[in-house]
């Protein structure tokens, strides 16, 4: 079994493309006559030009909303595309649930003409400056540390990468890792974090002293006496970073 077929459940409901971050994808695939979309989920931020998503859960691709782009159940590590089969790929908030990276990347190389787009996250800079895990949430950080991917050493795998920041708005609708910066009463909503995989696979128990913790700490006001310089940014840098590779 894929495994957003037990995470995704909730998925297009909580993981709403937001506007801003989509207009940066899109963006960095300006010009591309089709677009391959890979780990596509349920098809955030596809532009117009995408000809077929790549997905391994079943459960993910029937949440596709009716009118995107064709799609077909695989894995990143074997592309049912032949080589040179699109102008670009593009690989979004995915390459840390790969089995085998180098072989995914090889395959995003194979088959993109012209240019690979990948949304991750610098784990570093993560640990560093989103307060939930920083503060609350030690033990899913440190199941982060065990799967994310370096960002230096996935732009070399690209064989050389472009590397821009993308901010996280304070009212971003698209519930990842770092979303509700802002909200912190958001992380106490077991839907939400059934979104976010770094909650979702590190495992209710284990994380349920931390919620606890981030539970008081809003009931008596502390955290917002804490963070109250986060409270008048509009965006704010945790990590998360697009590589644009020209092929």
């Amino acid at each position: 079994m894929a495994l957003y077929d037990s995470l995704g459940t909730t998925y297009a409901q909580t993981r709403r493309p937001d506007p801003r971050i989509g207009a940066r994808i899109h963006a960095a695939l300006d010009g591309m006559a089709d677009v391959i979309n890979v780990g596509a989920g349920a098809g955030s931020y596809e532009p117009d030009t995408t000809v077929l998503a790549v997905e391994p859960s079943r459960v993910m691709v029937d949440q596709r909303p009716v009118g995107t782009a064709p799609v077909v159940q695989g894995v990143a590590e074997r592309l049912p595309v032949r080589d040179g089969g699109a102008d670009a790929v593009m690989a979004l908030l995915t390459v840390h649930h790969w089995g085998d990276l180098a072989a995914g990347v090889r395959e995003l190389r194979r088959v993109a003409r012209r240019r690979i787009v990948v949304l991750t996250w610098d784990q570093v800079v993560f640990r560093e400056r989103f307060w939930l895990v920083r503060e609350y949430l030690p033990e899913a950080v440190a199941f982060d540390d065990a799967r994310a991917v370096p960002v230096e050493a996935l732009a070399e795998l690209l064989g050389g990468a472009r590397v821009e920041a993308v901010p996280v708005p304070h009212d971003c609708t698209d519930g990842f890792g770092a979303a509700y910066w802002r909200r912190p009463e958001a992380y106490l909503d077991p839907e939400v974090r059934a979104g976010i995989s770094l909650c979702a696979q590190t495992g209710e128990d284990v994380i349920g002293p931390g919620l606890s913790r981030l539970a008081g700490d809003l009931a008596s006001g502390r955290w917002r006496r804490r963070h109250a310089e986060l409270l008048g940014l509009e965006e704010i840098d945790v990590g998360y970073r697009l590589l644009v590779s020209s092929v």
